[in-house]
């Protein structure tokens, strides 16, 4: 096992897409599945049925939340006692599971993942088809788009492409895997320069930039925001775990409403505060490469573009020409929230969007590809995307470049 890698969470992965015989058999009383030689290099050859906790999950684009059930899974050689009492040499290894809402939703040509836990559980989880939570766990797991009937396996989780950053990380969680990543070194200072709390995001952000003595911006505008992005994650990380902690230790007196208020508070911080670093890590590149913008103007119907270039005068002032103006919308998971944009800034035909997230499915880039909307992504996640979407991407650079020409 080896820290910061997928080999911290799991012990091996297989995955596949259902077919009709098995979605079939899904619905129907049957409720296993054959377990060819990829899932016993995972699962073993046990004497007897081994029977595993395991966690179900059914994922789809249009549900924030994925649907979850807990049950079992039970591994075993249907020929084994044939074996042993006729001399049948002959191996039928399958994999029964428990009635669940999860399985019960699939369809054909959905992703089914299977991943042992180093705890010894299962995740089984059913993905559909053509989402992009689908090609996210395809990408995060290393599999090929094109994945035979047969399970795909990977065993060792230990190479570069299974080192988790920023957006790995939403990924995992998004699968309920917490992922542990904090900075123990710095966390004296922290509790220290921030009197023990959290200070404001643009102060946190500032002071996560600050600690990474080496980056440089001729390693490349992309490189560079993710790292300041990937650095203030992990401080958070360390300083929230400190103070949950500390919170938890002094208890709540059995007052389930101030324990609740407490969860959601922390829940809300992490939403909040993700997409304010991002925009504040975005700002100190713009100010850096001398753009001048504004910081979320007020547009038509009092929207609030989060960058608009090169200013609000410019934009409010009707002879300025529109070709000239560039908005950014900043979000660093899209879902279907990326539609928000395209009600921003009426003058501008033609609006931006830079996101975190990897691997969008087809069906959401060609749509924002219709409706005038260019997606801007970090170089180094354009690997998660096909490559016919990757040559209509841009990236950071090309993106301040571009702003850069117009101004």
């Amino acid at each position: 096992m080896k820290r910061g890698y997928l080999s911290q969470y799991f012990d091996g992965v297989a995955l596949k897409r259902l077919s009709s015989v098995e979605v079939d058999m899904l619905h129907s009383h049957q409720h296993e599945f054959n377990g060819d030689e990829g899932l016993r290099k995972i699962l073993g050859e046990p004497d007897g049925k081994l029977k595993y906790d395991a966690k179900f999950l059914y994922l789809t684009d249009s549900n924030e939340e994925p649907v979850i059930e807990d049950g079992f899974l039970t591994w075993y050689d249907a020929r084994q006692k044939a074996r042993l009492e006729r001399g049948v040499m002959r191996w039928e290894y399958r994999l029964y599971f428990s009635t669940n809402i999860a399985l019960q939703l699939s369809s054909v040509g959905d992703l089914l993942l299977i991943a042992k836990r180093p705890d010894n559980t299962l995740l089984a989880i059913v993905a559909e088809q053509d989402t992009t939570i689908a090609k996210q766990l395809i990408w995060l797991f290393g599999f090929s788009s094109s994945t035979h009937p047969s399970f795909s396996i990977r065993e060792d989780l230990e190479t570069e492409q299974d080192r988790i950053e920023f957006a790995s990380r939403f990924i995992l969680e998004s699968i309920g895997i917490v992922v542990e990543s904090t900075e123990e070194t710095l966390l004296d200072a922290m509790l220290e320069k921030f009197n023990g709390g959290f200070p404001t995001t643009k102060v946190f952000s500032d002071y996560a930039r600050s600690t990474l003595k080496d980056a440089n911006p001729q390693d490349g505008l992309d490189d560079l925001l993710m790292a300041w992005l990937e650095r203030e994650e992990i401080l958070f990380r360390t300083l929230e775990r400190h103070l949950i902690g500390d919170r938890l230790t002094k208890g709540f007196d059995g007052d389930v409403e101030s324990f609740i208020s407490f969860s959601l508070s922390v829940q809300n911080r992490r939403k909040s505060r993700v997409g304010l670093a991002l925009e504040n890590h975005l700002e100190q590149l713009f100010v850096g490469c001398g753009l001048r913008y504004s910081r979320t103007a007020v547009t038509e119907n009092k929207t609030k573009p989060d960058f608009l270039f090169p200013g609000h005068a410019e934009y409010h002032n009707p002879d300025f020409n529109p070709l000239k103006l560039t908005m950014l919308g900043v979000k660093t998971t899209c879902k279907d929230r990326w539609r928000q944009v395209l009600a921003e800034a009426n003058r501008i035909e033609h609006k931006h969007l830079l996101t975190f997230e990897a691997a969008i499915s087809t069906n959401q880039t060609d749509e924002m590809h219709t409706k005038n909307l260019q997606l801007v992504v970090p170089r180094r996640l354009h690997e998660s995307y096909t490559e016919t979407q990757r040559t209509w991407l841009m990236d950071v650079s090309s993106f301040i470049s571009l702003v850069q020409e117009r101004q």
